[in-house]
């Protein structure tokens, strides 16, 4: 399919999570290849110019508007327990070890090499947004694979036979590229639009471009 929308899209992000129902429909609605491309959250990728320890505004108002935009959409939204990033929420300071997010962004990078990208960035977000404490233990993800035809112990395994960090890597440079550097942001035919906010924007493009809808 020549017509393809790559969607950079990060599992810590909630604007990512609250995007994937209307990427679903936008699948739905045309003519389109919705192509999943993980990258990590920003606070790994761009540690010294995103966070600023002294000015808590910016994370506050992300957690207040993420909350809202939740509520107009009618989805649950619970910060997750665990953050999928270990970061101190004083300093804004992250470690190196990340086990959590890049076990997410690999188990995405795999969903997407067997077709069902979006699919599972929409069934593991709604495990990891809705409240559901402790979401990476049990069977949580598992159940979340298992309701889209995947197997979470199939995806482990590809994960580690396959270079899943170099796949990132291609996913954030490219996205650089594409100019932008937040998530959720769908690309189409070179042209950004970044935020969950940017869906009829996106589809008014489509439109434009003379793409068949279904």
């Amino acid at each position: 399919m020549a017509n393809v929308v790559d969607v950079f899209w990060s599992f810590r992000s909630p604007y990512s999570y609250l995007v994937t129902t209307d990427l679903l429909k936008l699948r739905e609605d045309y003519e389109v290849q919705v192509r999943l491309r993980p990258v990590l959250p920003i606070a790994l990728r761009a540690k010294s110019t995103i966070f600023d320890a002294s000015d808590k505004k910016r994370p506050r108002y992300i957690v207040m508007d993420a909350r809202r935009r939740a509520e107009f959409l009618g989805l649950a939204f619970v910060w997750p327990k665990p953050d999928p990033v270990i970061q101190d929420r004083e300093t804004f300071s992250v470690p190196e070890e990340q086990p959590l997010i890049w076990w997410l962004t690999g188990l995405g990078v795999i969903a997407e090499s067997l077709g069902k990208g979006i699919d599972f960035a929409h069934a593991a977000a709604a495990v990891i947004w809705c409240g559901i404490p402790d979401w990476d233990k049990s069977d949580h993800l598992a159940q979340a694979a298992k309701n889209i035809g995947l197997s979470l112990t199939d995806m482990e395994t590809a994960m580690h036979e396959a270079d899943v960090r170099a796949s990132v890597a291609d996913n954030h440079q490219a996205l650089e590229q594409a100019g932008h550097w937040g998530v959720p942001t769908m690309v189409f035919q070179g042209e950004p639009f970044f935020g969950q906010d940017r869906i009829e924007t996106l589809r008014w493009r489509l439109d434009g471009e003379g793409l068949a809808r279904k």
